[in-house]
């Protein structure tokens, strides 16, 4: 690994899982699990997970900081199936941030809070020299219950599951690349920025157990969700072109861009491992549910001997999907 951390190591993709794999995961006694949440071991019913969140520009179309921080918490609890009922909040200042733009935040942070019945119950607040807090930093701890007796978890993906995603991939990215760069594209593009824990617990409900694993697909987008799913499942995942749902407007940004919309983020969207007997009714709840609407397969998962994902093109060739190598848009959630 470089001597220096660099953007990349932000990104989700390979930098980042080396990052992790040789500096933090000393922090932990025994094997890290790398979950979006952790299950406590004393308990088994209460889920905690930590995040930071340092977006440029503070605002966006779809969203802002306070949206996003509230909305990657909760998601990052119903990862692991547990509904989320609590939240800290600290915030990292910057001297010279407008008031306004502060109270716009918070008042989007509460807004879904109050919506997904998460209590704010405690917080820190800091300012720092200015240049030093690119504006505001928000960091959260969330909180909630598993109600599952078999909770989702990236290593419980088999062979035959169905690859199943939630919706139209790369909005996230393509939108806040949009504001920040105050690129004049003819079609709007909004965040997919959303909570996804009434989502998960329709699709959960629907089927108990048949829900293997579920990822939010933040940073590195679906193909590094895909690639640690297969690394921890030690499994083969294949999925086709044709089914993966992108916006035409994102397709033509990513053309124009030079991006691969598997590669960017998203902030209100999620990928399932479904088993295969179950996976109709589990892809028709989600279809039934408003984030879910747009919901289809998009591959299945096959035994290997060497994890990999791959992808069949529209020409009926088939490539490796690989993690994303570098930082294709910093500052992003």
């Amino acid at each position: 690994m470089s001597d220096l951390i660099t953007l990349a190591h932000g990104a989700g993709g390979e930098a980042m899982q080396r990052l992790l794999a040789q500096e933090i995961a000393v922090l932990y006694d025994g094997e890290p699990q790398w979950e979006d949440a952790a299950i406590l071991p004393a308990d088994g019913r209460i889920a905690v997970t930590t995040d930071s969140f340092v977006v440029k520009p503070l605002v966006f179309p779809g969203g802002d900081i306070g949206k996003l921080a509230a909305t990657g918490t909760i998601n990052d609890l119903a990862m692991r199936g547990a509904v989320p009922l609590y939240m800290t909040v600290a915030l990292i200042l910057e001297e010279g941030l407008p008031v306004a733009t502060l109270r716009q935040a918070l008042r989007s942070l509460r807004e879904v809070c109050e919506q997904e019945g998460v209590r704010i119950v405690a917080g820190d607040t800091k300012v720092v020299e200015k240049g030093s807090g690119d504006g505001l930093f928000i960091n959260t701890t969330g909180v909630g219950l598993v109600h599952e007796p078999h909770p989702p978890g990236c290593k419980s993906v088999k062979p035959t599951d169905r690859v199943l995603v939630s919706g139209p991939l790369g909005d996230h990215g393509i939108a806040l690349l949009v504001a920040r760069e105050e690129l004049p594209l003819r079609t709007p593009i909004t965040s997919d920025c959303a909570p996804l824990n009434g989502l998960v617990q329709a699709m959960l409900q629907a089927a108990p157990g048949a829900v293997h694993a579920l990822r939010d697909l933040t940073r590195g987008g679906l193909a590094a969700a895909l690639n640690e799913i297969a690394l921890a499942s030690e499994v083969q995942i294949g999925i086709e072109d044709r089914l993966i749902p992108v916006r035409p407007e994102v397709k033509g940004a990513c053309e124009l861009l030079g991006f691969d919309p598997l590669h960017l983020a998203n902030e209100g969207r999620l990928v399932a491992f479904v088993a295969e007997d179950h996976v109709e009714t589990v892809l028709q709840a989600a279809q039934r549910h408003p984030l879910g609407r747009e919901s289809v397969v998009i591959g299945e998962v096959r035994p290997g001997a060497r994890p990999r994902v791959t992808v069949l093109t529209e020409l009926g060739t088939s490539r490796v999907l690989s993690m994303p190598a570098g930082e294709l848009l910093p500052r992003i959630c």
